[in-house]
């Protein structure tokens, strides 16, 4: 098939959502299908052997300067009817996806989208509430001119539907197994998020230094873990918009913050802490999750979004309902600290869980579905 890709988000960013579309072009190109990418921001000129197409764009300042809208260029379109692609994928439909969805509708092109951020909810958490309606009536408007919208997670459906998508199709989740392995495990890597602390109880923070991801609040739950674990330290592994506010406020001499980690020493600091911890409320799937699952650290996680999709409660770690306070969420950390037959059982019942499901699995549903937008079999 030929296929054109409209994302929101792309590399040199690292998150979620570029994770899967990287992985998902990977499995495209080995399974034959041609791909035009377009993105944002500062892309590489081609990715798997895709030609990327940049999109003139801008940064959202001062709220959240990684990521970039994109603007209208009628150089873009003219590029996009050059392709003459059988489907387009707009991800995350807001601004560029967003355009792109409308232009291809307009000339008959099968559109399908792939809901990967709760932007009204993000809006929120940012504190720019005001926008909150603009961003419903952004997914409205481009979620319905597709023939297929995609969520990743099953919790998702519902939400998605409450916004007005129709045709909604559960795009499985999937985890590189290899990249990420407890086998990557260091005392090194252990060394460096403990600053130095090898032997320490380590509890682990992977992701963007948000408030839409909750980060401040490992705080409070630290302070309580430590009161029942002495010694127990914190990472916090990733940058964002709150990064520099967050390393000042939560400056304590057992709290490290490494910065961006990619590659070898992020499967290292995925694969060397004792418990994962995820307080983030808004993530429609949790992509972090499955990685410490495939490093073999259990997770505790909030009981919203995508998260009980991704956690077997008790099995591969604790879900904690988000309103209780922090002591209920030390309490489950502090319990696998404590308990180390605990710990390595749950640690190898969430590598179990993250083997079943694998990128190529993934991908061949995602062709079904660009299948069924254009009517192909």
């Amino acid at each position: 098939m030929r296929i054109a890709l409209f994302t929101e988000v792309f590399l040199p960013k690292i998150d979620g959502v570029v994770t899967r579309v990287t992985r998902t072009l990977d499995q495209l190109a080995e399974m034959g299908h041609e791909v035009l990418v377009f993105a944002t921001g500062n892309p590489p000129a081609e990715y798997a052997g895709f030609e990327v197409v940049r999109v003139p764009s801008l940064p959202f300042w001062p709220v959240y300067p990684e990521i970039h809208f994109g603007l209208p260029d009628p150089r873009v379109a003219w590029r996009l009817a050059r392709f003459s692609p059988d489907v387009v994928h707009a991800v995350n439909p807001m601004w560029t996806a967003g355009f792109s969805s409308l232009y291809a509708h307009a000339r008959g092109i099968p559109v399908v989208a792939s809901f990967h951020t709760d932007v009204p909810e993000y809006t929120v958490r940012l504190g720019i509430p005001w926008v909150k309606p603009i961003a419903e009536w952004g997914l409205r408007l481009f979620h319905t001119r597709a023939r297929a919208n995609l969520v990743t997670s099953a919790p998702m459906l519902e939400k998605a539907a409450g916004y007005g998508m129709g045709d909604l199709e559960l795009w499985p989740k999937a985890v590189d197994t290899v990249g990420f392995s407890p086998e990557l495990r260091s005392r090194e890597a252990r060394s460096l998020l403990s600053d130095g602390h090898p032997d320490a109880p380590l509890v682990t923070y992977v992701g963007r230094i948000s408030a839409e991801k909750d980060v401040e609040r490992t705080l409070g739950i630290m302070e309580e873990v430590r009161s029942r674990v002495p010694g127990a330290r914190l990472a916090l592994v990733g940058e964002g918009p709150q990064y520099a506010q967050l390393r000042e406020r939560m400056k304590r001499d057992w709290i490290t913050f490494t910065g961006y980690l990619s590659g070898a020493d992020l499967a290292a600091a995925f694969a060397s802490g004792d418990v994962f911890l995820f307080p983030s409320t808004t993530e429609t799937l949790g992509f972090v999750a499955l990685e410490s699952f495939a490093s073999g650290v259990p997770v505790v996680g909030a009981r919203a979004g995508g998260v009980p999709f991704v956690i077997d409660d008790g099995t591969t770690g604790f879900l904690v309902e988000p309103e209780l306070p922090d002591s209920a969420w030390a309490e489950r950390v502090a319990q696998l600290l404590d308990d180390a037959p605990l710990r390595a059982r749950m640690a190898h019942a969430a590598r179990e869980e993250a083997q079943r499901w694998s990128w190529r699995a993934s991908t061949e549903k995602l062709v079904e579905v660009y299948r069924g937008a254009t009517g192909a079999s």
